[in-house]
């Protein structure tokens, strides 16, 4: 049985959950989400809990048992709590603006980058850090990556978008001055 699979999740305190033969709907304080439910994975509410069963024991069937559990998981937190994810702008002269619903990021190319950001992703400016926030996680996870692939950090000085949480392996210059 599947470590994550097996695991009941706790609805918490203001989050209503609907369960259909199609799909899985949650409704919180930060609004509603619904999830697309896989045929073989049954979900069962017991009281404030949600307990997943797979049909039988075949291959893609266990793979998608831990998969409901981990994006019901998702689906419930973001309603509840939402997401957040933090980019770092590295760089002499890098910088980034929020300007309604896009960020406008000068990253040291010749022009500035505009990102129109998701339906659903809000973004806020504090220094050199981008925060984005979201109640959907993959959404979330999609729109940081885009950022961060304008200009991923290089590996010499450090610079460019990289996550808060990221470590940047760094390697050594030159080494200047050494003769024959």
């Amino acid at each position: 049985m599947s470590r994550i699979g097996k695991r009941s999740i706790e609805i918490p305190k203001g989050v209503t959950v609907q369960i259909t033969a199609q799909q899985i709907t949650a409704k919180g304080p930060k609004g509603s989400l619904s999830l697309q439910r896989h045929e073989a994975i049954e979900v069962k509410q017991e009281g404030a809990e949600l307990v997943f069963v797979r049909a039988n024991d075949q291959k893609p069937t266990r793979a998608a048992h831990g998969l409901m559990r981990a994006l019901t998981s998702n689906l419930i937190t973001g309603v509840n709590k939402g997401f957040e994810r933090t980019l770092e702008i590295n760089g002499v002269g890098y910088r980034a603006e929020v300007k309604g619903g896009t960020v406008v990021l000068t990253l040291g190319y010749s022009h500035p980058v505009e990102y129109k950001l998701p339906e659903g992703v809000s973004a806020k400016v504090d220094k050199n850090l981008l925060i984005l926030s979201a109640m959907d996680k993959q959404l979330l996870g999609a729109a940081a990556a885009k950022i961060r692939s304008f200009r991923a950090p290089e590996p010499y000085k450090g610079k460019g978008v990289k996550y808060a949480e990221e470590t940047i392996i760094r390697k050594a210059g030159k080494a200047a001055g050494k003769g024959k």
